[in-house]
């Protein structure tokens, strides 16, 4: 922890019974980004209950490596594991190394290769029924993109695009009203309002489609698998399943003479938790982050002539390949800029699992702490013009004198993102094949207003307007 002083604040205007929940939900980028002027760490409210935000990069990079300390916990994540289980990205800290450890062989830079080939294959589908003029509405376009890739990545080619349609609609309900039911009294969520029971409706359909293909993809890996099925991300999961019933890791009584029954439901309800955390982030994470990226580039003319003329330089009128990948630093560039701007994962709850001091002050046990990047990365304090879509701000010249914890798009510690990767991956191949064929601009009818209540920050309705390039057909 760096030894220099720290200011605390609190932010004001916090209304009886709600806090600052209201300017929270209704502008929370414009709210998040007011906090610094209040100080370092600031005190705000969510609804009676008194939290804290670090707006330092120092006070942030703390709180997400100790993790310890500052365990997964809170509303935020009551709510997320009673909707996607206690997978790895929802997990308490005690749950968490192993449950890394189990995933971690999928993300292996020799299976992102593999899944590389489904991303190219699932973006190619998508440009390819395109007209010479087409007008999309973005966010639920890129949303399918990025299911279907992910489902392909997680399972096989043998999900049909009805099963990943039925999965996108309950994501679509379940996660769209989230923090509504993180701040709503439990005692209200119990009643059979119509929101309610739509989110538990949805949430019995996603996990009944889960189950049913986890029960397939079983059934086939004790048949015969074949090379893609060996490739995704649930071989891994059901490999290290088996490892363990192998090994005779079960419970004491057990003798180690082998799992058990119960230790076999256990670990297929991990599975199954992780199966719909991969899902979730996999999917919604890549969509937010292509809707506004595509948003920024219709909005900045020369931002986009500049990733049009790199996918030109590189691809030469080809779909872009995994081993492009290093040959387009600019737009890599621009996914950070877009992440920085717009973070998927605006908010998130961490508690203090022991007495500590942060930025100068006591904190209990118990006590919550928001994490969330804007305050941050639209701090005027670290980023010159931070309002500004600037991708070479991310250029190595620029970037040596960014303190640590400046960027934190995808979190720092031991959680970060285990599927960082994977994700900007997938962002730079679609982003540079939409770029290589297309002119993108906003058409009418555009609400770039936050979804208000919803789990990842995605704008309510972006039209935009695409026109194939003289000369590329593709």
């Amino acid at each position: 922890m760096s030894s220099q002083p720290f200011t605390t604040g609190t932010a004001p205007g916090a209304l009886p019974g709600l806090g600052h929940v209201w300017p929270l939900m209704r502008r929370p980028i414009e709210f998040l980004t007011s906090l610094p002027a209040h100080g370092d760490l600031v005190e705000i409210r969510l609804g009676p209950t008194r939290v804290y935000v670090p707006c330092h990069p120092e006070l942030l990079r703390q709180t997400l490596t100790d993790d310890r300390t500052f365990d997964k916990g809170g509303k935020y994540y009551d709510r997320a594991r009673a909707m996607a289980g206690n997978g790895v990205a929802t997990c308490a800290h005690k749950d968490h190394r192993r449950q890394r450890r189990l995933l971690q062989p999928a993300f292996h830079p020799s299976r992102l290769e593999a899944y590389a080939t489904t991303m190219e294959q699932e973006v190619r589908a998508l440009t390819d029924s395109w007209g010479d003029a087409e007008i999309i509405d973005a966010y639920p376009v890129l949303y399918a993109l990025a299911l279907r890739t992910v489902t392909r990545t997680l399972f096989s080619t043998r999900v049909t695009d009805a099963v990943v349609a039925d999965i996108q609609h309950s994501f679509d309900i379940a996660f769209s009203g989230f923090f509504r039911q993180m701040f709503m009294p439990p005692a209200l969520l119990r009643l059979p309002l119509p929101a309610n029971l739509r989110h538990q409706r949805a949430l019995r359909n996603l996990n009944g489609i889960v189950d049913r293909v986890l029960r397939d993809s079983t059934a086939g890996a004790a048949g015969e698998a074949g090379e893609e099925d060996a490739r995704n991300v649930l071989s891994v999961l059901l490999a290290s399943r088996e490892s363990s019933a192998d090994s005779g890791t079960g419970d004491a009584g057990t003798g180690g003479a082998g799992a058990t029954g119960a230790d076999v439901r256990a670990a297929d309800a991990e599975i199954h938790d992780q199966v719909v955390t991969v899902l979730a982030a996999g999917s919604e994470t890549v969509a937010s982050t292509l809707t506004w990226a595509m948003y920024l580039l219709a909005r900045n003319p020369a931002a986009q002539r500049r990733l049009q003329e790199e996918a030109d330089s590189v691809l030469g009128g080809r779909p872009a390949r995994w081993d492009d990948l290093p040959r387009l630093p600019h737009t890599h560039r621009v996914i950070t800029e877009t992440i920085r701007l717009y973070p998927p994962g605006w908010l998130f709850t961490r508690v203090t699992t022991a007495d500590v001091t942060l930025a100068g002050r006591h904190l209990r046990a118990g006590t919550t702490v928001v994490i969330s990047p804007v305050p941050v990365h639209r701090n005027t304090g670290i980023f010159r013009r931070a309002a500004d879509f600037d991708p070479d701000r991310w250029l190595p010249e620029r970037t040596s004198g960014l303190p640590r914890g400046a960027f934190a798009g995808f979190g720092t510690g031991p959680r970060k993102c285990i599927g960082d990767t994977f994700g900007v991956a997938e962002c730079v191949l679609a982003l540079t094949a939409v770029a290589s064929r297309w002119s993108i601009g906003c058409a009418p009818g555009a609400d770039i207003r936050p979804v208000p209540l919803a789990a990842f920050y995605r704008p309510r309705r972006l039209r935009l307007e695409l026109n194939r390039r003289a000369g590329h057909d593709g």
